[in-house]
């Protein structure tokens, strides 16, 4: 079931019916539970059965962990977890890398048996391995102490709002609030709605109808010009945001119904000024995630600036692997992790260089960061989509006008580039549209029922009109 579907809505307005019916605590919870359950069973039953056995052992780690803040512990959990996840995700490319090298290096090596890699990557797993994770670390450094039920634990996991692709939640943001579920309200109830309606928004209008076009003009990279290349790039960009940033927001409004606040996940990242604040706004607890259990305990920035750039570029392509199991994302990752490098040596010089803060210099070089992060993050997102390096390598040489000729470039009606270029009009003047939200919120509070009512049928009719046909959420495969 994914969250824009007629069949999720159905569910979830069930949910909610048994939920407003739990008389206590237990029942609130045990409705939570079964529903999130019924939920990652929906897309495929025999992934409980990895599920239950990944969530019930995990716990028994956690819980002797608690006792004792063992090291050996901690690393038979990080093993477990990492080489679980490092077999059903990665075997597979790791094996086709080593038969292509044998073939280069033409030694004769085996081919694959048929079928060996056929198995489906469980859903969620890289998330909820992600949540685990992070509280057997937090335990271990001391930085969480509460002791976690076996019901709370389940819960934590599983909460489907956040289960299958984020946000990525530490113990401290989420525990507490499962293990204190109250209620439903009306006020909770209704803001949730309004994100829920915001992410669908993003999520059925702008990235589903984006996602044909990004198909169309990545299937044949060799055609692109200079400038549809960028305008590829651009509509991929656009798509992987509203697409990820609407599941994000209608997972935040989903949660909220129940009267759990999950962090935001997404700040305005296409008008970021540098790679470094891109990633202060995009995927922001993934990017917490990274840098509090991974750049952080390699050393982070404290070892002096070799050491420092070393840890920025093994954290992004660990990162980029995260994101999948092939060599694209990998690169995906080495090139983040040289702009952030890049940008930690020019914070250096323009220091040394006597480049302030408020200086006329430093105003001039924030205007400039704005496009050339632009462009830097679109080139990225290139290998992120291309199937292949060599896709790839074609759509980046016509970014740098090295690729075809306009006469042989696909042809795009008028109001196809219209949608894309507006659509990241939209997105630059993102934060101005949300504030003048949260101004009418009040307002819109105060309308009687009956045109609160009219307005979200007109909405809905507006998602089921123009809306672009049903398209799975991209981080679901990851």
């Amino acid at each position: 079931m994914v969250f824009s579907s007629p069949t999720f809505l159905l569910f979830f307005a069930v949910l909610l019916l048994f939920y407003a019916g739990a008389r206590n605590y237990r029942e609130r919870a045990a409705v939570i539970l079964a529903g999130s359950l019924i939920f990652y069973a929906s897309w495929k039953p025999a992934y409980l059965i990895l599920l239950t056995a990944s969530v019930s052992l995990n716990y028994l780690i956690y819980s002797a962990l608690s006792a004792s803040r063992s090291k050996r512990l901690l690393v038979a959990g990080l093993a477990l977890n990492l080489g679980f996840l490092g077999v059903v995700k990665y075997l597979g490319m790791m094996l086709e890398s080593l038969l292509g090298l044998g073939a280069w290096l033409g030694l004769p090596l085996p081919g694959a048996p048929p079928g060996w890699g056929d198995w489906a990557l469980p859903l969620g797993i890289s998330f909820y391995t992600f949540h685990m994770l992070s509280v057997m670390i937090d335990v271990y450094r001391g930085e969480w102490t509460q002791r976690i039920s076996f019901r709370a634990w389940w819960l934590y996991v599983t909460f489907f709002p956040h289960m299958i692709a984020g946000p990525i939640l530490r113990a401290s943001e989420l525990v507490e609030q499962l293990e204190n579920l109250q209620p439903l309200k009306a006020r909770d109830i209704k803001l949730g709605a309004l994100i829920f309606m915001a992410g669908l928004i993003k999520k059925v209008l702008f990235a589903d109808n984006l996602a044909p076009l990004a198909d169309e003009l990545f299937s044949r990279p060799e055609t692109l010009d200079f400038y549809t290349a960028w305008l590829a790039a651009t509509v991929f960009a656009l798509q992987i945001y509203f697409d990820f940033s609407g599941y994000s927001e209608m997972a935040i409004g989903l949660a909220l119904a129940f009267g759990v606040v999950l962090p935001r996940n997404f700040l305005y990242p296409y008008t970021s000024r540098s790679v470094r604040e891109f990633w202060q706004r995009w995927h922001i607890t993934l990017s917490r995630w990274l840098r509090d259990y991974l750049y952080v305990s390699l050393g982070g920035n404290r070892r002096g600036l070799p050491r420092n750039l070393a840890n920025l570029m093994i954290t992004m392509l660990l990162g980029g692997l995260w994101h999948g199991a092939a060599w694209t994302f990998v690169f995906w990752g080495f090139l983040h992790g040289a702009y952030l490098a890049l940008h930690r040596l020019l914070l250096a010089f323009y220091a040394r260089a006597g480049v302030t803060a408020g200086s006329h210099a430093s105003r001039i070089l924030s205007w400039l960061g704005w496009p050339l992060t632009l462009a830097l993050v679109w080139i990225t997102w290139v290998f992120f989509r291309a199937p292949t390096f060599h896709d790839a390598w074609l759509v980046a040489a016509a970014m740098l006008g090295l690729g075809g000729t306009a006469a042989a470039a696909p042809a795009l009606r008028s109001y196809v580039q219209l949608l894309v270029w507006g659509s990241l009009l939209l997105t630059l003047l993102e934060p101005q549209i949300e504030r003048s939200l949260k101004r009418g919120l009040q307002r819109w509070g105060a309308l009687h029922f009956t045109l609160r009512g009219t307005a979200y049928a007109g909405l809905v009719l507006a998602v089921i009109v123009f809306g672009g046909s049903s398209q799975k959420f991209i981080y679901f495969d990851f």
